[in-house]
C-alpha cells in the first residue's frame, strides 16, 4: 500500500479512534453514543408492539429507522429536518434507508412478530463517515434493545442472527485511505461506503466517482480494505456484546 501522510498520522489502513458507550440513552429500550474520531452519533432503538399495517397478518415484524444531523453537526448550523418550511433533505432520506436495510440484513424478522424496532441516529458531531458511524452505533443499540426485550419476553428468541458493520474508503491519487475524516474525502477522486456481516457476506456497497473514474482493480483492492476495517470493528465491539 502507498504510504501517504494523514494530518492526524494514521497510515492509509487506520482506523479512527473507535468507542462505543452503551446505555447512553437510559430511557431507551436500547442506546449507544458511537465516536469515531470527531464524528458522533446517538443511536437509539425504540420498541413498538405493532407492526406497520401491510405487515398486520404476515406473523413478522419490522425494524426501520431515521437519520438526522443536529443543526450545529457540521460547525455552521443546519436547518432541521421536517419543519415547515425545510423538508427533510435527500441525504437524509437516502441514508435512512441505507440504515434500516443495511440492519434488517442481519436480523431475522420472523422471530420478532408483531413489533417495530424504530433505530434513530442522530449526528451531534460530523467530520466524515456519519452513514457508517450511524450503522456501527445502531447495531450495538440494538442489542442491547434486544436483550431488554427478551428479558420482558416481548421476544422468544434473539432475532440477531449475523452482526453488520460499515466502514468508508477514499481514493486519492496516490492510495486508498481508509475511515476517512471529511478533509481527506472532500478531497477524493472516489469514495465507497461498505456494509458487511459478521459471516462475510456483502450488504451493501456504494462506490462513486467524483473526479474520473474508478478503476476496477482499484475497487477491488478497496474492497479488501474495507473487509479488514470491518474485521477491526467487529472484534471492537464483540467486547461489549451484553
Amino acid at each position: 500500500m502507498t504510504k501517504l501522510a494523514r494530518a492526524d498520522g494514521r497510515t492509509p489502513g487506520e482506523l479512527r479512534p473507535l468507542r462505543f458507550t452503551p446505555g447512553f440513552i437510559g430511557s431507551a429500550d436500547g442506546s449507544c453514543l458511537v465516536e469515531a474520531g470527531k464524528t458522533r452519533v446517538i443511536c437509539t432503538v425504540s420498541i413498538e408492539e405493532k407492526v406497520p399495517d401491510w405487515l398486520s397478518n404476515a406473523g413478522r415484524g419490522w425494524l426501520t429507522a431515521e437519520y438526522a444531523m443536529l443543526p450545529a453537526s457540521t460547525g455552521r448550523r443546519k436547518a432541521r429536518d421536517g419543519r415547515k418550511t425545510v423538508q427533510t433533505d435527500g441525504r437524509s432520506v437516502e441514508i435512512q434507508r441505507l440504515i434500516g436495510r443495511a440492519l434488517r440484513a442481519g436480523v431475522d424478522t420472523s422471530a420478532m412478530p408483531g413489533l417495530t424496532f424504530h433505530i434513530d441516529c442522530d449526528v451531534i458531531e460530523a467530520d466524515g463517515g456519519t452513514r457508517v458511524t450511524s450503522i456501527n452505533g445502531a447495531w450495538v443499540a440494538l442489542e442491547f434493545a434486544v436483550r431488554k426485550a427478551l428479558a420482558r419476553r416481548l421476544l422468544a428468541k434473539n432475532p440477531l442472527r449475523d452482526p453488520i458493520a460499515a466502514v468508508s474508503v477514499v481514493d486519492h491519487a496516490a492510495g486508498l485511505l481508509l475511515d476517512p475524516d471529511a478533509a481527506e474525502d472532500q478531497k477524493a477522486a472516489s469514495d465507497l461506503n461498505v456494509v458487511l456481516a459478521a459471516s462475510g457476506g456483502i450488504v451493501d456497497v456504494q462506490a462513486t466517482a467524483e473526479r474520473g473514474t474508478l478503476p476496477p482493480e482499484r475497487f477491488t483492492s478497496a474492497l479488501e480494505l474495507a473487509r479488514e476495517g470491518i474485521r477491526r470493528i467487529l472484534a471492537e465491539r464483540a467486547a461489549l456484546a451484553p
